[in-house]
């Protein structure tokens, strides 16, 4: 179900362990449906296993980005320029740089105004989207016609409804069996 105002309402974790390969398609897949909800994204330039070799190119076209921002004025000087390369998911060249990317760098994240949309991380081991429960569905489409098990992202839990403090260390009077 979506919520009333198109906005996502609900968060999508990326659980279990995946090969590799399924992996890299689980985050591409789940970028892929959320794009036209993000208005802004950022990748860090590192990641804690070499880049592998198709991700070469996009690394050092990434790396170029943060370089010629530095040089624009748009990032400080005393910044690192391999992070925080700001990526314009509405051009084709850079979501590719994002897609290539994102399973295996240190931390990426997309926002629209000032809600987060996605977040990846870790080196390709964390990764959640927030999604509508149409983008959910498109989603677990495109993993099952690869052939990734659509139990590959989990909804996060609502959180439980949270007591008033005092609730936790005392019960009621009544509940004690005392009539004052």
């Amino acid at each position: 179900m979506k919520s009333q105002d198109e906005r996502p309402d609900r968060a999508l974790f990326l659980v279990g362990a995946l090969p590799p390969a399924e992996l890299a398609w689980a985050h591409r897949e789940a970028l892929r449906v959320v794009r036209p909800g993000v208005e802004t994204a950022h990748i860090d330039a590192y990641s804690d296993d070499a880049w592998p070799q198709e991700a070469a190119p996009f690394y050092e076209q990434a790396l170029a980005m943060g370089r010629n921002a530095l040089i624009r004025g748009g990032r400080s000087a005393k910044g690192d320029s391999g992070m925080g390369i700001d990526i314009d998911v509405h051009d084709d060249a850079e979501f590719e740089i994002l897609l290539a990317l994102a399973p295996y760098t240190i931390h990426t994240e997309g926002w629209r105004g000032r809600r987060q949309i996605f977040s990846a991380s870790d080196t390709g081991t964390s990764l959640w989207v927030a999604v509508t429960g149409e983008q959910q569905a498109d989603l677990l489409a495109r993993l099952a016609a690869r052939g990734i098990p659509t139990t590959a992202f989990a909804v996060r839990p609502e959180k439980a409804e949270r007591r008033p403090r005092w609730l936790w260390y005392k019960e009621p009077r009544a509940e004690r069996g005392t009539d004052s």
